[in-house]
């Protein structure tokens, strides 16, 4: 795998950072978290193919234990707010002095400087200081975040996950680690690129909600079908637009132009009416195979079911029969292989991970009896 060999240690934070550490994990990287001493168990639920150590970062035997460990390591994902780890004396400067070679990324959401760093936040927030939520939501009703997907996953843990690859790229040419300030404020708005560039373009040039790409347009949106299910339709091309319009029995020189937009709100009604009169799968028999650009809206189950995921393999499922999705993008030559074990319990692996890390027994046992770390082992089932 293309990370063969590259040590990582996350510190247990929430969805971004264990998503990063996770992505890095399915491409081959070796990766260790760091779970808080009186963890009840992993809230993140994105531990595939990471091991687990607990420590007390807290006490400075346990701050120093994590700089031992990251004198080997060659990534640290720091998930805190901004000088978090400069209290604890494990800030870049101090790491970075044992390890010129370690890449120390910051995920946070409002970044490691600025009047918001300190404060708390959540996906909403960050979605909105970075002017995307502005334009997600129907006409005439409140800006929606479309679930926690964009800022915490899209513009933190992946874009974090391209600073580290970056970053152990880099390092091949100057032989340096540095650090990384990834951020879900500036994470989201890099993602939402296209939209500043055309923001005073015709393509938004309606109130929220009422545009070509924000469910505005007949031809761009979800229908309900007779049986309370929904299509999906994005047929914004005059030729796959003509193909919704014959799959749906109407006729273009009996209707509007598509692109009148004072039109549309009309038009909504009528593609409604006649998508209400069918269940969703007559309306799949009718549009598979066509270029009409309209698909069923699938649940998690029926995505695992459907013909074109299950040819292309798109879901694992791992030893407790768990299904999730296969990582992606594919690569030719080093493709990821994600662990199919079951996620690792916290504190399971703390005294292997310590040996690894050049630790030896005697001082493992000190650090036990000195409360500094914990090991839980999982109970066999009789």
């Amino acid at each position: 795998m293309v990370l063969r060999g590259v040590r990582v240690v996350e510190l247990a934070g929430l969805a971004p950072g264990p998503f990063c550490g996770m992505v890095l994990a399915d491409f081959g990287a070796r990766v260790v978290r760091v779970d808080r001493l009186g963890s009840v168990g992993d809230v993140s639920l994105l531990a595939r193919g990471k091991r687990s150590l607990l420590l007390d970062l807290k006490r400075p035997q346990g701050a120093a234990v994590l700089r031992r460990m990251c004198a080997r390591a060659d990534v640290l994902l720091d998930p805190f707010r901004s000088g978090v780890m400069e209290k604890l004396q494990l800030g870049p400067a101090t790491l970075l002095q044992d390890n010129p070679k370690l890449i120390y990324a910051r995920l946070s959401g409002f970044g490691q400087s600025g009047s918001f760093s300190k404060a708390a936040g959540h996906d909403i927030n960050y979605l909105a200081l970075s002017g995307v939520l502005s334009k997600i939501g129907r006409s005439g009703e409140n800006p929606y975040p479309p679930l926690n997907l964009l800022a915490d996953f899209g513009g933190g843990g992946l874009m974090c996950t391209l600073g580290i690859v970056l970053a152990l790229f880099e390092r091949t040419r100057s032989g340096q680690g540095q650090v990384i300030d990834a951020n879900m404020v500036e994470g989201t708005a890099y993602l939402s690129s296209f939209l500043w560039k055309t923001q005073h373009t015709w393509l938004w040039g309606q109130p929220r909600g009422q545009n070509m790409l924000d469910g505005g347009a007949p031809f761009y949106t979800t229908y309900k079908t007779a049986d309370g299910e929904f299509m999906a339709v994005g047929a914004i091309e005059p030729q796959f637009y003509e193909l919704l319009l014959r799959g749906l029995g109407l006729e273009s020189d009996e209707l509007p132009a598509q692109m009148s937009v004072a039109d549309w709100p009309e038009m909504k009604k009528k593609f409604a009416d006649v998508f209400a009169k069918k269940t969703k799968a007559e309306w799949c028999r009718i549009f598979d195979g066509t270029d009409a650009c309209v698909t069923p809206v699938l649940t998690f189950e029926e995505a695992l079911h459907h013909s074109h995921n299950r040819e292309r393999a798109s879901f694992i499922t791992n030893e407790e029969q768990q299904a999730s999705p296969r990582p992606a993008p594919q690569l030719s030559r080093t493709p990821a292989l994600p662990s199919v074990k079951r996620e690792c319990f916290v504190g399971e692996h703390t005294e292997e991970v310590l040996k690894e890390f050049g630790f030896s027994q005697e001082e493992i046992n000190q650090l036990h009896s000195d409360g500094i770390i914990e090991s839980r082992k999982p109970k066999a089932n009789l």
